[in-house]
């Protein structure tokens, strides 16, 4: 067993889309929530600086979205994402936290560390917010382990309701970055095709149809991402936790229990302690049902700490 840095801000809730926006701040509180209970570090989150932004998104874009931050009422930038006051914040504080996750677990000051943060980032394009995300945090995170930890092969596995666009988008034509998604699809954004591989053939896309529930998830992930990840032998593992899922969600049409998060945090583990030393980065995505998201971040990061 291993304690858990969790790693949070209350300044997440600062970033504030139009009432009735699924992306709302009651979401940093039942992801919070999770947590009550369980053997845990938390530390406080410290804003990204452009230095570390700029790794996969130009200056330009930082420039643009900060012009465009409101002094008063949210702004939208598309018909899904916005920024309040207080938006660009939240979203380079969850972009730090992902980053210090990151530090944490290559420098061997934890085994395991969770972003507990709002705005997500998977979505993210290098020069273009997308899918309520500003900053792509998990693919920052994999750069940073390679850029300053010496990692010379990183896994990710996002297991979120949509596919992560951006994700992929940004370190795809890394070869040493594997991407690896279970989504719901045809489904929003579009993109996620089994058939896309990425240009190095590090890419591995899962689509699941509507209604897929336990059995099929799990028949997925023991036949198809553990023996990736084997083959892979990453020195971290990153995960875009996403929790929507889950059979509860609003926004989703999976079917996946709350133990379906912990059983696929344990398996990715048990990979990590054979290839990384156990080191565990996870960066909170999606997630919309409260009771569904809270419930989920507590069979995860108890599976994080080997408290499942």
């Amino acid at each position: 067993m291993s304690t858990v840095v969790i790693l949070t801000h209350p300044d997440c809730a600062r970033h504030a889309p139009p009432s009735g926006h699924p992306e709302r701040p009651d979401r940093l509180a039942a992801a919070l929530a999770g947590l009550q209970g369980l053997d845990h570090t938390p530390e406080a989150a410290a804003e990204a600086p452009d230095e570390d932004l700029t790794v996969l998104h130009p200056q330009r874009y930082l420039d643009a979205l900060a012009r465009k931050e409101p002094a008063r009422d949210a702004v939208a930038l598309d018909p899904d994402t916005w920024l309040s006051p207080g938006s660009l914040r939240a979203a380079r504080l969850g972009a730090g936290a992902a980053l210090r996750a990151v530090d944490l677990v290559m420098g061997g000051t934890a085994r395991a560390a969770f972003a507990a943060t709002r705005p997500p980032g998977h979505h993210a394009l290098a020069s273009t917010p997308m899918g309520f995300c500003l900053f792509g945090n998990v693919a920052l995170a994999a750069r940073r382990a390679i850029d300053r930890h010496g990692a010379e092969r990183v896994a990710i596995v996002d297991f979120d309701v949509h596919h992560g666009n951006g994700t992929q988008a940004l370190v795809e034509e890394d070869p040493r970055i594997l991407f690896v998604s279970t989504h719901q699809s045809p489904f929003w954004p579009g993109t996620g095709l089994a058939s896309d591989a990425g240009p190095h053939g590090t890419v591995l896309n899962l689509p699941l149809r509507a209604g897929t529930g336990s059995a099929a998830f799990r028949e997925v992930v023991t036949g198809q991402i553990l023996p990736r990840l084997e083959t892979h032998r990453p020195d971290v593992l990153l995960i875009s936790a996403g929790f929507d899922a889950h059979k509860d969600d609003p926004l989703g049409g999976l079917r996946l229990e709350t133990e379906d998060f912990g059983w696929v945090t344990a398996r990715l583990c048990e990979v990590a302690e054979r290839h990384a030393n156990g080191r565990v980065a996870s960066v909170l995505e999606g997630g919309y049902d409260l009771d569904a998201l809270r419930d989920g971040v507590a069979a995860h990061v108890a599976a994080l700490g080997g408290q499942a």
